[in-house]
């Protein structure tokens, strides 16, 4: 089927089977290797990217349900933004693995409410739909913290 994705800011047309999903079809045809596919299952959220402003499981989705939508990947935040500095900054990376699932799921809700790093429970809700295996997710959660205030700031 032919599906056309913005992904990042850039158009790709594509001719992909009805059943690849988005995760597959940013990986194998886009060649944006950022989104990695861990349980393909929708559990553990490495696979997370925008689609149209909201977090989704991109293993979830097949490609055609997107066809259309605005894609926003790992790639599309650029190595300058607060939020990739702190995760760095606050050592929130461990293996790397779950950090670009982590960094899109954070990415949206800062956009939707800068608020929630405020808010202690909140953001540990929101911090539970993606799994690390590595982290004990207390550096993520400063790190989530820290790049708040920097975009406030």
């Amino acid at each position: 089927m032919r599906t056309t994705l913005t992904v990042n800011g850039d158009r790709h047309v594509l001719d992909v089977p009805p059943r690849r999903t988005l995760a597959d079809a940013l990986r194998e045809d886009c060649g944006l290797t950022g989104t990695h596919l861990g349980c393909e299952h929708g559990v553990c959220g490495a696979c997370t990217v925008v689609v149209d402003g909201q977090a989704v499981r991109s293993c979830l989705m097949f490609a055609v349900q997107c066809d259309g939508a605005e894609i926003r990947t790992v790639e599309g935040l650029g190595g300058d933004h607060p939020l990739q500095t702190a995760f760095a900054a606050e050592h929130a990376l461990q293996c790397g693995f779950c950090t670009p699932g982590f960094l899109m799921l954070v990415a949206a809700a800062l956009e939707e409410d800068p608020g929630v790093a405020d808010d202690p429970e909140r953001l540990r809700e929101l911090l539970t739909a993606n799994l690390c295996r590595c982290t004990g997710y207390e550096a993520i959660r400063r790190a989530v913290v820290a790049a708040a205030r920097r975009v406030e700031g």
